[in-house]
């Protein structure tokens, strides 16, 4: 085994990558990081009939949203390349022959028609049909044909596959990092396709021979590979290499029922399942959530520090991330969690960097950039940022700071509206008027005053009066509010106020 630590991230560019493959990527991350290793990014893109344009593009814009971004990778090359398997071709060539030069491998030739017939037989005996040991000489491949009825098939072009020539009466026994001591029976294994007669390889023979290669020491990957383990360790065993180590994530389950987490159920219970946005799927970076908040709420997803802390960053959980402390059994998605993670990342992001991503939500509404400073939506957002978990959230819950409202919610109106209301806020207002400097502090004495002056309760004067500011019956403290909108803005819309709303409506 090498010394240095070198773990990858392998994924195909088939579409976007779905939220469990970012969770491979950031345990691969923290565990090249944790031992001052290398974490490497190798695009899988041998199945070129699943290819989609701009799928690998995706990977890397997403990772680096996320800030888990590869040492080595086909943007940001090192001393193991090429990272694209499609630009390996000649070096999984030369370890197929080899293959079959030791007697590990050989040609098959049968068609797909005599694969299927072979299937139906055998279900009509109530059986399986597996190519192995127990009938591989009988078929049509190059251990039951001559070498010169292989080199002829060959010369022809007629179309052939490789397999593994799985050894009979074999055990595997290997050690996962997660799941303990693993033993697994040959005989009941297929001899596994490593080479198509497209000249590519399949993911078992290009998986090992680049791990070998780009001197992988740890394959950290989630649980669906676990029936390929046994093949992935025979596959050492024939080249003659050391196998590197090996670790099998849970699965992300689903919300509700059983599973793992899917498209459809992001489609259904309204939440991403993306980085970033594919087509008309919608992504975490484009529903508004911050990366560190994903980041911290993957990494709890099969993973516990073995406190009760939750808030990590990325660079606390490089320090305290153990491969030893993640769990066997699948991991629930929770999504009101996910949402509760970017609330308090919210709640600790500096106010002028919440100003920045607030300004083009003020612009979507018209409200110009010029007219209100940084200092003043500081101000506004220091008010509402404690109700909010979107940054997209802030207008809906602080409108009334740029608008004065001129529709007025009915049900408060109907409750606190009453027919000596009109009086008492146009009384107020010409209190208000006078207060001199016009302060939070200043107007709440000056209220206070006015109500306790006039026998009056303040249940019959502040539902009205922030109706009359608001709109409705919500917000922070009232009077933070009529000192950031200022004296003329509040006077003016509690006579708004008087003037239009109608208690009998």
């Amino acid at each position: 085994m090498k010394n240095k630590v070198r773990v990858r991230f392998a994924p195909s560019p088939t579409g976007p990558l779905h939220i469990g493959g970012v969770r491979t990527a950031l345990f691969n991350y923290l565990f090249a990081r944790k031992h001052g290793g290398d974490f490497v990014l190798r695009i899988e893109d041998t199945d070129q009939s699943r290819f989609v344009p701009g799928a690998e593009q995706y990977i890397a814009e997403a990772l680096d949203w996320l800030g888990i971004t590869p040492d080595e990778s086909p943007q940001n090359h090192g001393d193991f390349g090429p990272y694209r398997q499609s630009e390996r071709q000649a070096m999984y060539k030369e370890h197929i022959n080899r293959l079959i030069d030791t007697g590990w491998a050989y040609y098959a030739f049968d068609s797909e028609e005599e694969l299927t017939q072979m299937r139906v037989s055998h279900e009509k005996n109530g059986e399986t049909f597996i190519y192995n040991w127990e009938n591989r000489t009988q078929l049509n491949n190059s251990l039951s044909l001559s070498p010169e009825e292989v080199t002829d098939l060959i010369t022809s072009g007629a179309p052939y596959v490789i397999r593994f020539m799985w050894p009979l009466d074999t055990v595997v026994q290997f050690n996962d990092l997660i799941r303990g001591r693993i033993q697994i029976h040959g005989n009941t294994l297929d001899d596994k396709v490593l080479f198509k007669s497209d000249g590519m390889p399949t993911y078992h023979l290009a998986n090992i021979v680049d791990d070998h290669l780009m001197e992988i020491t740890h394959v950290i990957r989630g649980e669906e590979w676990l029936p390929s383990l046994a093949l992935h360790c025979q596959l050492y065993k024939a080249f003659g290499w050391d196998a590197p180590e090996f670790a099998h994530l849970p699965l992300i389950l689903k919300p509700v029922g059983k599973g793992k987490l899917s498209k459809r159920d992001g489609e259904k219970l309204g939440f991403p399942i993306f980085p970033l946005q594919w087509n008309d799927s919608s992504g975490y970076r484009e529903a508004g959530y911050f990366p560190e908040a994903v980041i911290n709420f993957l990494a709890l997803l099969g993973w516990n520090p073995g406190t009760e802390q939750e808030l990590f960053s990325l660079e606390d959980l490089v320090g305290v991330f153990d491969l030893g402390r993640v769990q066997k059994s699948g991991a629930r998605f929770d999504p009101d969690k996910n949402v509760w993670f970017n609330h308090q990342y919210l709640q600790l992001k500096p106010l002028r960097e919440l100003v920045r991503l607030f300004r083009p939500v003020l612009s979507e509404q018209g409200v110009a950039e010029k007219e209100f400073s940084d200092k003043h939506l500081e101000s506004v957002v220091s008010l509402i940022r404690e109700r909010a978990s979107f940054v997209h959230e802030f207008w809906d819950l602080g409108s009334y700071f740029f608008h004065a409202p001129r529709i007025f919610d009915e049900k408060a109106v109907r409750k606190q509206w009453k027919s000596e209301t009109p009086e008492r806020i146009s009384a107020l207002a010409d209190v208000l008027q006078e207060v001199e400097p016009f302060t939070a502090e200043n107007s709440e004495n000056s209220v206070k005053t006015w109500i306790a002056d006039n026998a009056l309760g303040f249940g019959q004067v502040m539902p009205p009066l922030r109706l009359s500011i608001v709109g409705a019956l919500k917000g922070p403290q009232l009077f933070e509010i009529m000192e950031l909108i200022g004296r003329e803005e509040t006077v003016s819309r509690m006579r708004y106020a008087v003037a239009n709303i109608d208690s009998k409506s």
